[in-house]
């Protein structure tokens, strides 16, 4: 069975559905990090075996190995060896030291990343959103939210939410990260961003990527979208277009983790009210208050 080496150290965050860990490590002198895939089992999700799905376990593999981001704009990627074994995948990736990147920084480079020509490769995530929001549906939706004060919101936007996610659909559709979390994108390398974690590589409406940096941003979001169009590359999609994507994902998101945080903590003792300010449950809050404003705009259109 696979084990970490002695000496690797943990790293926060570095599990999911189908990671098993992140660890930093050292190779010689050059500081790595470590992050280990399993092969899906029998009892796994059927979604982690599609290549498609938004979880598809081996994307940010094949992305290591295939070369599509070689010469994509924008971005950079960090040297990665992949080792492949019978249980699951080994990613040694070097370290990237965080440059501080500004969020305007960051959106003009994934503007012009969603120029990039990423073909039909076969395991690129498509209906990121969708797929989200029928893992939520299978759970029982936003029940948690339905014993908040955005109970009535919470409601009219589950009821439309195939109105929003068709019209995201018919939207221009471009290259995106996929998950761009100031985490994710930590490095630079002169005009690129070097990025982070590309397991949900693929396309989506222009202006989704801006929608989900929106929610860890420190920026408010119309400089954002200013320095997204700046680097889109003429054509592509209309003001407009990167408006609406950006809402619609922002907001379903920020509902999506909010319901998650709080769902967490509501079976402990205690009225939901006193566990806003859990730590766990604070900051996807305040996220979500930040979207009042798109709130309003998908309520009114």
């Amino acid at each position: 069975m696979w084990q970490p080496e002695p000496g690797w150290h943990p790293m926060p965050g570095g599990t999911g559905t189908s990671t098993i860990g992140v660890w930093r490590a050292s190779l010689g002198e050059q500081a790595v990090v470590i992050k280990r895939l399993a092969v899906p089992g029998p009892d796994d999700p059927r979604q982690l075996s599609d290549p498609r799905h938004f979880a598809y376990w081996r994307r940010e593999a094949d992305v290591a190995t295939y070369g599509l981001l070689d010469d994509a704009p924008g971005v950079r990627l960090t040297p990665t060896a992949v080792e492949e074994d019978a249980e699951g995948i080994t990613l040694t990736s070097e370290w990237v030291e965080d440059a501080a990147n500004a969020g305007l920084f960051i959106m003009h480079a994934l503007g012009r990343f969603a120029g990039a020509e990423l073909a039909h490769v076969r395991w690129l995530a498509r209906n990121q959103l969708r797929d989200r929001l029928a893992r939520v549906e299978a759970h029982g939706g936003w029940a948690t939210l339905e014993r908040t004060t955005v109970a009535d919101v919470a409601h009219e936007l589950w009821r439309r939410r195939e109105t929003f996610l068709d019209e995201l659909d018919g939207l221009p559709q471009v290259a995106q990260h996929g998950d761009p979390t100031p985490a994710n994108l930590p490095g630079r390398d002169g005009d690129l961003l070097v990025a982070l974690d590309w397991a949900c590589l693929g396309y989506g409406a222009a202006g989704a990527d801006v929608g989900l940096y929106l929610l860890q941003a420190r920026e408010e979001f119309e400089p954002l979208l200013d320095a997204y169009l700046l680097g889109l590359p003429d054509g592509l999609a209309t003001r407009a277009d990167v408006t609406r994507a950006a809402q619609i994902t922002a907001v379903y998101t920020a509902l999506t983790r909010a319901e998650w945080a709080l769902a967490r903590v509501a079976g402990g003792e205690g009225a939901l009210v006193a566990k806003f300010r859990h730590p766990a449950v604070a900051p996807h809050l305040r996220a979500l208050q930040r979207q009042f404003a798109a709130i309003e705009a998908l309520l009114d259109g």
